[in-house]
């Protein structure tokens, strides 16, 4: 099995830049995840994230977590729970406009380090967009006004711990699932591991890593580049040990933004692959993939490629 790709940004400045757009073009081809390093975001302020994130957790969420889920989910457990995931969860919305004044519990420090993190995790996330339109033959920015829609795109985090569980094979962290929006960036737990990605058929481990943001291509990514680049099935498992942070961000098209093939990616493709992939408004399909989540993708494409045509 090849190693869970990992890619160093920095060596984009210098005479490696071909060779890293490669594996980046890999990664997306093959994986729909890769980890990167070096990103430009100081190290001092992800420990910052992480330490307050945590402390968070164990104040605010820890003791509610075990009321709400823990007892609910055990309660005269027989068979394995395939309707609720073991995790304590709240969400940030960064763009269009953001809601972290609104939150509960959350101390100023903590406010305001979560709205220095989204300015810097957009930035990023724009940045990789822009690695992806020139690996796939796209205008520098193509993605980015893909995504846009009248008010810019949606972009949020969701922040989440998953406890230690008694029980790691009855329930799962979360259950597997491809992502609906464009581009995650996943700042992770470094040390307690738990996230797990499908790859021809096998559940391969992503490795926990310092200090490194992990990127996974959303259901929107697919459509535009026209399956070369694919979202992929992923889920958490839960842990007898520790317990594991995970923050993810999620970069998406605003509500009214029309998606479709970029017809660059599409006038080069075999006939038959030319109309696979429809074309939709990401608020309809937000709104039917809200009750197919857990389940494959290539219906949901086929549902709205109906309602397209209907």
């Amino acid at each position: 099995m090849a190693t869970f790709p990992v890619i160093n940004l920095e060596k984009l400045n210098g005479a490696e830049r071909s060779r890293t757009m490669d594996k980046i073009n890999d990664a997306c081809e093959n994986w729909g995840f890769f980890q990167v390093l070096n990103h430009g975001i100081p190290h001092d302020f992800l420990d910052t994230v992480e330490r307050l994130t945590k402390e968070h957790y164990k104040k605010c969420m820890e003791q509610r977590f075990k009321e709400l889920v823990g007892s609910k989910a055990l309660e005269g457990l027989q068979a394995e729970v395939t309707d609720m995931d073991w995790e304590s969860t709240f969400f940030i919305r960064h763009l269009p406009q953001s809601n972290v004044t609104e939150i509960p519990d959350l101390t100023d420090e903590y406010r305001n380090v979560m709205k220095e993190f989204a300015v810097k995790l957009e930035n990023l996330a724009e940045e990789l967009l822009d690695l992806l339109c020139e690996n796939l033959g796209l205008e520098k920015g193509y993605l980015k006004k893909a995504f846009n829609g009248s008010k810019g795109p949606t972009f949020g985090t969701k922040v989440s711990n998953y406890p230690p569980c008694p029980t790691p094979d009855k329930i799962k962290g979360l259950r597997a699932h491809t992502d609906a929006g464009g581009i995650i960036l996943l700042f992770q737990d470094p040390i307690v591991g738990g996230l797990q990605i499908l790859k021809n058929g096998e559940w391969v481990d992503v490795p926990p890593m310092r200090h490194s943001f992990v990127i996974n291509l959303g259901d929107q990514l697919e459509v535009i580049s026209n399956g070369r680049y694919r979202s992929v099935e992923h889920r958490v498992m839960t842990q007898t040990q520790g317990s594991r942070m995970s923050i993810a961000s999620f970069y998406n098209p605003g509500s009214d933004a029309i998606i479709y093939p970029a017809p660059a990616v599409v006038e080069n493709e075999a006939e038959e692959k030319k109309e696979w992939y429809p074309k939709f408004v990401f608020e309809d399909y937000m709104k039917l993939y809200a009750g197919m989540k857990f389940q494959a993708k290539e219906p949901r494409f086929e549902a709205m490629k109906a309602t397209a045509t209907a």
